[in-house]
């Protein structure tokens, strides 16, 4: 009886091991990739949000209302804010959402946990009409460092224009 106990036990702790090194790698997989590489692509579960008191829990008039967890104001525009899990997609991350369009990580979610995004739109209405739930794969083009301003939000949503592709400077960190 003991025998198959440490036996059992030496299998689970090998099990552990393997799981806990295929996290890693594939959680490393998008910090490892060098500058000149291609987009790295993720499959995603894409949900849509609002700065309301359905998703945030603030109403207008509360001084976190519609500031993201990065500090910078929710937002839909070329470049859109959205949520993440920070330890796949740090803040600062620049996504393309086929579907959506250009996404930086701005904020984070109680229920937003790896593979799993949150998609800024103005009503809830937008939410249901436009986007719904979806399964997508996104292109990393961009792995965030943990921040984000609002002058960088400003000056890429200036220099990005309906249809073109993001200019090269802000693809490098």
């Amino acid at each position: 009886m003991a025998t198959s106990f440490l036996l059992w036990l030496r299998w689970a702790r090998r099990s552990v091991l393997v799981w806990l090194a295929v996290v890693v790698v594939w959680s490393s997989t998008i910090a490892a990739l060098p500058a000149s590489a291609a987009p790295a692509e993720i499959e995603v579960v894409a949900t849509g949000y609002t700065a309301g008191v359905e998703s945030t829990g603030k109403r207008p008039g509360h001084p976190g209302y519609g500031i993201t967890y990065s500090g910078v104001k929710v937002r839909r525009d070329q470049v859109s804010t959205i949520a993440a899990d920070p330890k796949l997609f740090p803040i600062g991350t620049l996504l393309y959402i086929p579907g959506y369009g250009y996404g930086v990580v701005a904020d984070t979610g109680s229920a937003i946990k790896g593979k799993r995004i949150d998609l800024y739109f103005e009503t809830i209405k937008e939410v249901y009409e436009q986007w719904g739930k979806r399964s997508v794969s996104v292109q990393v083009l961009r792995r965030g460092n943990g921040k984000l301003t609002e002058s960088w939000l400003h000056s890429i949503n200036q220099a990005v224009q309906v249809g073109k592709p993001i200019p090269q400077a802000y693809l490098e960190s």
